[in-house]
């Protein structure tokens, strides 16, 4: 398939206007970019590197018309956004990631039928829609498992775990009339990886390197860069990835994140645009994963990555900010992201820093010297 070229000059519209709408325009301008984007917070992180930001609800057609009639082409910069504007992007020619991406992402029990489609595999889960289906499901899965909102959770939010069973009243509570929830195996892994990659117009398909992922209260605390896997393992994620993005029809970048346990992986959840554990590859790669997505959707050709030998990127939450921004003269040795969000929140993502180095041994000793391995 020839690429439809977008040229520098051209506008590009983005659908949400968070950090990631922010980290893509940034990188978007730099290559002679216009950017709209569209988004409910009339200071969202985005606004202030956008040409013309369209205050608006996410659902809100007439908005999504304007969108569309300024822009050359569109992407979206989370999934939660609303699919029948993306379906309407879709249909004017203008969203080249498509509308099948998000279906999937949107939906935990689609992904889940994906990666089982795809052959790969997946922790053992039910799909329930009362109390009785969860109760059959468990006694299946066994403890522990956990309980979730097909749609709209995100860093530990919409799910229950289940160690024992003084913790069913908790999902008795949870469980809301006529919803569905997937009822899941919990893992007990021995690590967190996620492969990011970016596959352009023609299906090429380019990975960065395999990040593995530290979580604190179920947000994504650090990605440490080289993962802890051997090579072989490593080729398999590449593989289990590719099937993924040719069964989606992925274009742009993309990330996949996995659970590793006795050698194998099983695949967790995905996501259709850059993402957090990719954010190291700003400074730690001669493309970034911003760069490449702008490159895949407007056609041009994605970009061999090379990399420093580690990169260790660290979340900045809420609690984190004044404490950073205080004393941010005694700190060195790593580059600084703030993403413009007014409201401070306590295990709000606030930004991000990044350490560079020959290994991780030695960016853990520039971690511990700056004492951020205690936040």
């Amino acid at each position: 398939m020839k690429p439809n070229v977008i040229r520098p000059g051209s506008t590009i519209g983005i659908l949400g206007g968070g950090q990631l709408g922010r980290m893509m325009a940034v990188a978007a301008r730099h290559m002679g970019y216009r950017i709209a984007v569209l988004d409910p917070a009339e200071h969202c992180p985005c606004a202030p590197v956008a040409d013309e930001h369209i205050v608006a609800a996410y659902n809100d057609m007439e908005a999504a018309e304007k969108l569309s009639d300024i822009s050359d082409v569109i992407t979206y910069e989370f999934e939660n956004v609303d699919l029948e504007v993306a379906r309407l992007f879709e249909e004017k020619g203008k969203l080249p990631q498509g509308s099948f991406a998000l279906e999937v992402t949107q939906n935990r029990a689609k992904e889940k039928e994906v990666a089982v489609e795809s052959g790969l595999p997946v922790p053992s889960y039910r799909l329930v829609s009362s109390w009785e289906q969860f109760m059959e499901a468990l006694e299946t899965i066994g403890y522990p498992a956990v309980i979730k909102t097909v749609s709209g959770g995100y860093d530990g939010k919409g799910q229950v775990k289940i160690e024992q069973e003084g913790d069913l009243e908790e999902v008795r509570s949870f469980i809301k009339e006529d919803d569905i929830y997937i009822v899941e195996q919990w893992l007990t892994f021995d690590l967190e990886i996620s492969q990011v990659f970016t596959r352009g117009q023609e299906g090429r398909i380019v990975p960065f390197p395999i990040a593995e992922n530290i979580h604190k209260n179920h947000i994504l605390h650090e990605s440490r860069v080289p993962a802890n896997i051997p090579k072989r393992m490593a080729d398999k994620t590449l593989e289990a990835v590719e099937l993924l993005a040719e069964r989606v029809g992925v274009v742009g970048t993309f990330a996949v994140e996995m659970f590793v346990k006795d050698k194998k992986i099983f695949i967790n959840e995905m996501a259709p645009r850059p993402h957090n554990s990719g954010h190291y590859t700003i400074e730690a790669c001669n493309v970034s994963q911003f760069e490449q997505h702008v490159r895949a959707i407007c056609g041009l050709p994605l970009l061999p990555v090379h990399s420093f030998g580690a990169a260790v990127m660290v979340n900045m939450l809420g609690e984190h900010r004044s404490i950073l921004q205080e004393r941010l003269e005694e700190y060195q040795g790593f580059h600084f992201h703030d993403y413009g969000k007014e409201e401070v929140r306590q295990n709000r993502k606030m930004g991000h820093l990044t350490f560079i180095g020959n290994d991780l041994e030695e960016i853990d000793k520039i971690i511990q010297q700056n004492h951020i391995h205690l936040w």
